[in-house]
């Protein structure tokens, strides 16, 4: 069924939260809210974006690609430079599921806290890396243990 305005009965939306173009996330606001969280949103969804978009320029430019090149030295170049584009591709389909986990937290309340400490991740930080789940201490510690164990 659906409510007077259109929607799903029972589905609440959200109301859209007003974002100047100039924000950006300060320290002196409450931590996480509205404007924060919009924000952090958006910057996710436009990566989001960018990342489908090259993904999809690099299908076309495989399959446009598949021609005829008699030269050895040639084919070998082109099938250098398309394994270095796959891998690269495959490197941001996974940051494409980073962001859909980043996303998820954000509607789930848990966005910018980090996973081990539960403290806050820091503006700056999330700014840079807007799909990190560690604090910066907590990802340094983490960083140190894996030294650790890889030199073992």
């Amino acid at each position: 069924m659906m409510d007077v305005a259109g929607h799903p009965e029972g589905v609440e939306m959200k109301q859209e939260v007003f974002l100047p173009d100039d924000y950006s996330p300060a320290a002196n606001e409450p931590f996480m809210n509205d404007k924060q969280l919009e924000y952090f949103r958006r910057k996710l969804n436009a990566w989001k974006q960018e990342l489908l978009a090259g993904s999809r320029d690099t299908i076309e430019t495989l399959q446009d690609g598949t021609r005829n090149i008699p030269d050895v030295a040639d084919r070998a170049s082109e099938e250098t430079d398309r394994a270095l584009e796959l891998r690269t591709r495959d490197r941001a389909r996974k940051l494409v599921s980073k962001i859909d986990a980043a996303l998820r937290r954000i509607e789930e309340g848990e966005y910018g806290y980090c996973d081990v400490t539960g403290e806050p991740i820091s503006l700056k930080r999330l700014d840079a890396r807007p799909i990190a789940t560690l604090s910066l201490e907590a990802q340094e510690r983490h960083e140190r243990r894996e030294k650790v164990h890889r030199d073992d």
